[in-house]
């Protein structure tokens, strides 16, 4: 008995020793397992937390930049109005980087939205828009380049209606729409994660309460364990800590998220103002019409003027000293015809008069203009070569296109260096230079000495508001200018340059081709001007009788007095509104000579409303301005005199008119 309850005691004795030895090790276990899933538990909450938070900081983000972009083409589109209304070259500076911006902006939202399957064809097709968008608004400033401003200003018009502007408005708006979408998804998932990260933190504290407590009562079995909880416990708080950092880091984001969107408010107010503005440039566009009427009412003057002085020498012809002080004061009067000339055309305000010219006599009327342009630090030299091939053009216009390609070779050369201006005949296959059909061409080539260009400047040179030069040193708009007047002669512009090797500008406008004395492959618009070849004029013609249009009664008067000098009758007509019962009382009439600008109507348009019985009468428009014309193909078909106008030219565009009155052979202006 005392041996069994000795082995049985024994035995209880081995068990407790056994379970004493066990239950340090079953509870370390048990701890460990409890501690790994606290562990992964709070990893787990924590990344969710950043993931949630990232992926709401990338729904402000983009949020953000539709906004911006918004923002970005209505101030594009706005300083765009500014610079149709006042062609002032900074506001056309300051739309084209307000429109790369918004190309910036553009592609900063496509990069953010690329894994996003949805918004990424939403932004595809905004970009589409966006590119449409830009060639009509490039396309606008271009026109108020070379154009006139009440063309560009009636195409910004109808471009503010177009169907891209809706689109990107719209495309924007389901860019934001959808991605508010996701915005309330992720602060959801926001307010998930943190709900986790709470329940992960308020467990860490009841671990570690009960923990804390199990280590007391255990302490003598459990001190290593105890040791290895504490390393736990500071790697639990690390963590803690760092999701407080980021919850921090987050707060102060949508901080500045929310200093951004007040932002876009404040811009989004000053377009409203910007947009006010242009409303009140356009009010002010009266202001730009008195620029024309003061040129209209000066070439008014002048006619009177040269006419008078013309008439006055005719009838003094026997007094030399009389002679040589109207000859003085017709220099002075012509003077200024050209000057006043010179002015409307550097500005576009008057209208592309194209007429037959020598290349070679163009640059070398020019040389004395250039000289004094370019200093006297650069060697010109002109090399003329295109024989009797005449072009058709407008020299004015192209005498400023020669002469701002001879500033930007100045520049280029930095003041000293040589300067060449060529002339030659070419003959070019289909397409050899540009879109260039076959056939004749002159080629008119300005040469520098100067730095030249890169590949990348020579992408971009034909670019409005593109320059290369210091901010004030240029306006971008030069060679632009160069490119608009050649493409409207049919020509080209071919520009070979390397740096370090200088420049060479070839301008390659159509031969002009005649046979028999009558124009091939001209316009129908047959210009006479006020410098016509007075050697050339034809023999005065019979007595005409003329019904002369005109409001202003000292230049109706003037008209009125050559005609009859010439040997014409005139019937004067005051107002254009008069015109039809003139005509049906004077059934004798052979030529309307009708000036441009006038009350209530312009004289195309008065003609254009004429009965079609009076339609057959030939028609000389006479003008100093015609810029208010809103379209010039008004004149297609009708002859046109610059004033103020010589007694030659008038008679010589009467030879003209008269070769189409009916009833006489087409080569009767030869005959004359």
């Amino acid at each position: 008995m005392n041996e069994h309850s000795a082995v049985m005691a024994e035995d209880g004795t081995l068990w407790r020793v056994r379970v004493d030895r066990m239950l340090p090790v079953v509870i370390g276990i048990s701890l460990a397992l409890t501690v790994s899933a606290l562990l992964y538990f709070a990893g787990t909450a924590a990344r969710e937390q950043q993931t949630a938070l990232l992926q709401q900081q990338r729904s402000y983000e983009i949020v953000v930049l539709a906004h911006q972009l918004d923002a970005s083409v209505a101030k594009a589109e706005s300083s765009l109005g500014r610079y149709v209304i006042s062609m002032d070259k900074d506001i056309g500076r300051q739309y084209q980087a307000e429109w790369d911006r918004a190309a910036q902006e553009l592609a900063t939202l496509k990069r953010v939205t690329l894994n996003d399957r949805v918004e990424s064809e939403l932004v595809s097709q905004l970009e589409a828009a966006f590119k449409e968008r830009g060639s009509a608004l490039s396309d606008i400033a271009l026109r108020t380049t070379y154009d006139q401003k009440e063309t560009s200003l009636g195409t910004f018009y109808q471009a503010s209606k177009a169907r891209s502007l809706k689109r990107i408005n719209s495309l924007l708006d389901q860019v934001i729409e959808e991605e508010n979408k996701r915005l309330d998804e992720r602060n959801i998932a926001v307010a998930r994660a943190g709900d986790l990260m709470a329940q992960a933190t308020t467990t860490y504290r009841l671990f570690g309460l009960g923990l804390l407590t199990a280590l007391l009562l255990m302490a003598w079995v459990a001190r290593a364990a105890m040791k290895e909880r504490r390393q736990e416990q500071r790697q639990i708080d690390e963590e803690y800590r760092r999701a407080l950092a980021l919850e921090a880091a987050v707060a102060d984001r949508t901080e500045e998220l929310r200093h951004a969107y007040a932002k876009l408010q404040r811009e989004s107010e000053e377009r409203g103002k910007a947009e006010e503005s242009l409303r009140q440039m356009q009010k002010m566009e009266a202001v730009g019409q008195l620029t024309g009427g003061i040129a209209h009412d000066f070439n008014n003057m002048l006619a009177v003027v040269v006419g008078g002085l013309e008439l006055a020498r005719r009838r003094v012809s026997d007094e030399p000293e009389a002679i040589r002080h109207i000859d003085n004061a017709l220099d002075g009067a012509n003077r200024a015809t050209a000057l006043t000339r010179r002015l409307l055309a550097f500005a576009r305000s008057e209208p592309n008069m194209p007429e037959p010219q020598s290349p070679d006599e163009v640059v070398t009327g020019l040389v004395d203009l250039i000289d004094r342009a370019i200093g006297d630090q650069i060697t010109v030299k002109m090399e003329l070569d295109s024989g009797d091939w005449p072009i058709f053009a407008d020299r004015h216009q192209l005498e400023n296109a020669l002469l701002n390609l001879a500033v930007n070779a100045r520049d280029a050369m930095d003041g000293r260096g040589t300067l060449i201006i060529r002339t030659a005949q070419a003959r070019l296959r289909a397409r050899e230079v540009g879109d260039c059909p076959a056939g004749e061409f002159v080629r008119l080539s300005v040469i520098d000495t100067g730095c030249g260009m890169t590949p990348e400047v020579l992408q971009r040179v034909f670019e409005p508001f593109y320059t290369t030069k210091p901010i004030g040193k240029g306006t971008g708009l030069g060679l632009s200018q160069v490119f608009g007047v050649v493409r409207q002669c049919g020509g080209e512009v071919n520009i070979l340059s390397s740096p370090g090797t200088g420049t060479e500008v070839q301008l390659y406008l159509p031969r002009h081709m005649t046979a028999f004395g009558i124009e091939v492959d001209v316009p129908d618009l047959v210009h006479a001007t006020a410098n016509a070849q007075e050697g050339s004029k034809a023999p005065p013609p019979s007595s005409l009788t003329l019904l002369v249009v005109e409001d202003d009664p000292r230049v109706l008067a003037q008209t009125r007095s050559a005609l009859a000098d010439l040997g014409h009758q005139a019937v004067c007509c005051d107002h254009p509104s008069k015109a039809v019962t003139m005509l049906e009382a004077n059934p004798d009439i052979d030529i309307i000579l009708s000036d441009v600008l006038m009350p209530d109507m312009t004289g195309p348009e008065m003609i254009a409303s004429l009965p079609a019985k009076f339609r057959a009468i030939p028609v000389m428009f006479v003008t100093g301005y015609a810029g208010d014309v809103a379209d010039n193909r008004l004149f297609d078909g009708h002859l046109l005199l610059r004033k103020p106008y010589t007694l030659a030219s008038l008679e010589k565009t009467i030879g003209q008119a008269i070769s189409r009155l009916p009833g006489l052979p087409s080569n009767a202006e030869g005959a004359l």
